[in-house]
């Protein structure tokens, strides 16, 4: 029953702010005409179409807030009307009051506001779809950001998602793309990441662990947490000085080299994504400013970190070899990788897929990016992905969100941009690191320990299992074998991964032998 009320929450916010009409003008339906007779006492249309969708989003909530913050960044294929009006959702959502700020801040660390801060301003800086944020002054003098979640947040997130997963059931049962677009699965990461934003405490690891990868970047800015002040209501923060990275002509006008700021906006994502596995996955316009701290001029600075994405190492390796292949135009390796990694039937034959990825591909090479929507690309490629049955992957879908965000940006910040012709040395270089010489050398030292507890037992051993397999005895040898390596496989597949480690330890100890003379050249 909560479901349907909620559902028919949102058809009355949709007829009372008139946006029926951005979606179903030129449809004539007899239900659409009878329940705006009804609403039709209250429903003001005097207001612009931009105006009416910001304010109905915000009166839906977080969830339909942060769907508007996604549309805001995506000028190319929202009319600008509507583009300018929703990109106030990125950090002008109306406040919720100060004084509900004040208590909860009292009420998570058990003190009063004057004993904790010496200075803190009551009106806030910033308000967004979860949370607001205050500047204050800690007792020693430091300068800091103090975010607070906003009150009754989860009651209507979990009415929202058991909606949303209600519509996911029904899209699986009665749409044919259903069981393909794994709609309750994407409901699940949404819930996970959504839930995650709620935790300030996790939040503020996530900003720690980005700050520790990002450091030796140079290119990037994240503000220091201070864990004394840190809960799951509350986070308190460095302060953080910048000018919002949309504000283009103020960053021009203090000299800020705004293609070179486009082109490190491209690393810092990739790096993020292919050299770490864990990625800001929040970077609209209103998390992003750029310093002009001449001891920092010219960095990003990051923030809000409740939406981070993580790859595994296969994801990593699976994506940047896509990733390598479609810069290089190499368009039968993406349809092999697609099947070789059980997206597609493997059935599929290859060279139809290749075809197919080369019609939707090849268009957009050699364009600057205000020439190039990726927005219209992930389009055709789903339309094609339908015909040759792709499975959506769940844990890539805050990585799409990702990629279409960063479009945005570098479209407003360069629309020369050249988005390939950046990424692909930094891909190439990522992949010659996975899998060359010097990457070989690391994996080789890090399983030096395991080597150094086998090596010196490996001949009696294998010398004991091979006599006792000869005669068909018991096998204790095979047990020390099985304890020695930690493994519970069969006898014929351990002794194949005995094989191959001293084979492995052969070849390392060539390597070890030969560095000397070709290790400097490799430096």
């Amino acid at each position: 029953m909560t479901r349907f009320y909620r559902g028919a929450f949102i058809v009355w916010i949709v007829l009372r702010y008139g946006l029926d009409e951005l979606v179903l003008s030129g449809f004539p339906n007899p239900l659409v005409a009878l329940l705006r007779r009804v609403i039709s006492l209250g429903r003001n249309l005097q207001a612009p179409r931009g105006q009416r969708l910001r304010e109905a989003l915000e009166r839906l909530g977080p969830i339909f807030v942060k769907f508007g913050q996604v549309l805001s960044t995506r000028r190319d294929l929202m009319p600008p009307d509507i583009a300018e009006e929703l990109a106030r959702l990125q950090d002008r959502v109306p406040p919720f009051p100060s004084a509900v700020a004040v208590a909860t801040i009292e009420r998570a660390f058990g003190k009063k506001l004057d004993d904790i801060f010496a200075q803190f301003e009551q009106t806030p800086v910033a308000s967004a779809s979860i949370a607001q944020v205050h500047f204050a002054t800690l007792k020693d003098g430091r300068e800091v950001a103090v975010k607070v979640l906003r009150p009754n947040m989860r009651p209507v997130i979990d009415k929202d998602l058991a909606l949303m997963r209600m519509m996911a059931g029904w899209l699986e049962k009665l749409s044919t793309d259903g069981k393909r677009l794994k709609p309750r699965e994407v409901v699940a990461e949404f819930d996970k990441y959504l839930h995650d934003e709620l935790d300030l405490v996790r939040e503020a690891s996530n900003a720690a662990q980005l700050r520790r990868n990002m450091q030796d970047l140079n290119l990037v800015l994240i503000p220091e947490m201070h864990w004394d002040w840190c809960h799951t209501e509350v986070m308190v923060m460095e302060r953080m000085k910048g000018v919002p990275i949309n504000q283009v002509q103020r960053l021009r006008e203090a000299g800020v080299d705004i293609p070179q700021l486009a082109r490190d906006g491209v690393t810092i994502f990739f790096t993020q994504v292919f050299r770490d596995g864990f990625f800001h996955a929040d970077m609209h316009p209103g998390n992003i400013q750029v310093s002009l701290d001449p001891a920092t001029f010219g960095r990003y600075i990051s923030l809000d970190f409740g939406i981070v994405g993580t790859l595994t190492q296969f994801d990593k390796e699976y994506l940047a070899q896509n990733f390598t292949a479609f810069f290089r135009r190499d368009y039968k390796r993406v349809a092999e990788l697609h099947i070789e990694s059980g997206w597609v039937p493997a059935s599929t034959r290859v060279d139809e897929l290749e075809a197919a990825i080369r019609a939707v591909c090849e268009p957009y090479f050699d364009r600057p990016l205000k020439e190039i929507s990726l927005g219209m690309v992930l389009m055709r490629l789903f339309q094609t992905s339908r015909r040759f049955q792709v499975e959506i992957q769940p844990q890539l879908v805050l990585l799409q969100k990702t990629l279409l965000n960063i479009e945005g940006l570098g479209r407003d910040l360069d629309p020369e941009l050249d988005l390939w012709s950046t990424a692909k040395p930094f891909l190439e270089k990522w992949m010659l690191d996975q899998v060359g010489p010097k990457q070989f050398w690391e994996q080789l030292k890090a399983e030096a320990p395991h080597y150094a507890k086998l090596l010196p037992a490996l001949p009696r051993l294998l010398h004991d299992y091979l006599k006792h397999r000869a005669h068909g005895g018991p096998s204790d040898t095979e047990r020390q074998l099985r304890a020695l390596l930690q493994e519970q496989r069969q006898t014929n597949r351990l002794l194949q991964n005995l094989i191959y480690g001293a084979g492995g330890f052969a070849l390392g100890w060539w390597l070890v032998h030969a560095v000397p003379r070709w290790w400097w050249l490799w430096h």
